[in-house]
């Protein structure tokens, strides 16, 4: 694939920067959402610079249907219509029951958003007579249970059931949908996430992560360019025929 228009929401930091700086590797026309618009004009001039064919940012809360629908509706106006959609954005932490619970927001930003982005990135796909992708980022915490963690759970997991009902549904007109579950990942949600363990565990920052390692056969993270590397390959020719699978890549943190 060369010269595509693909979409990447939450673009802005992390696994959706990397993953579009290794598509605009690739010579493909990019949109890119997120939701702070400094960080996203940075992935999309790092983009041009990587040889991107053109880039185009747009600001966007995925939580709001209506401006979501927008954007990729000004997307497919400047750029035609998509090729690929990596649905990369969400929200991480932890929620606790009581009045500060961010279970709601968790699923609204997590499962309710990036069903918004599939349905408005569904009406500007390439025609039926080609090839298109939906891919999701869901998470290793798709797969296993982590105590405080009961809406990213949730919500991760809620996008596995998303994706094989889509996929059945979109198989007719060519499109695979499909998702990435990664495990821990060298960002810095990941090392904010270590720093709160040591913390709580009264460890060192070294301690906590080696601790939380041990539980990773492969004993390391996984870097954001292997993600991205998984993503640009889940929406390529080669992936014909897969469609409605949840792709780990976790170190062996989790293995069916």
């Amino acid at each position: 694939m060369s010269g595509e228009h693909i979409l990447i929401t939450g673009a802005g930091t992390g696994i959706g920067r990397a993953i579009t700086l290794g598509l605009a590797r690739g010579g493909h026309r990019l949109s890119l959402l997120a939701r702070r618009r400094e960080p996203l004009e940075e992935t999309r001039r790092l983009a041009l610079e990587a040889g991107a064919e053109d880039c185009a940012a747009w600001p966007c809360d995925i939580r709001e249907r209506t401006a979501v629908e927008r954007n990729v509706s000004l997307c497919a106006e400047r750029f035609g219509p998509l090729k690929a959609l990596v649905a990369n954005s969400g929200l991480g932490g932890p929620n606790s029951p009581g009045a500060e619970d961010r279970f709601d927001a968790l699923v609204a930003t997590n499962l309710t958003g990036t069903y918004s982005c599939l349905r408005a990135a569904e009406a500007h796909l390439v025609p039926p007579t080609e090839r298109s992708h939906l891919l999701v980022v869901s998470s290793i915490l798709a797969r296993i249970g982590v105590p405080g963690y009961t809406g990213y759970c949730a919500s991760k997991a809620g996008l596995l059931g998303l994706v094989r009902a889509l996929a059945a549904e979109l198989a007719p007109r060519q499109t695979q949908v499909n998702a990435l579950c990664p495990g821990w990942v060298d960002t810095s949600m990941a090392r904010e996430g270590i720093d709160g363990m040591a913390a709580a565990m009264g460890l060192s920052h070294d301690e906590a992560y080696a601790q939380a390692m041990s539980a990773v056969p492969a004993g390391r993270m996984s870097s954001v360019e292997e993600v991205a590397r998984a993503a640009a390959w889940l929406i390529s020719d080669d992936c014909i025929g897969m469609t409605g699978q949840g792709i780990d890549l976790n170190g062996g943190a989790f293995m069916i």
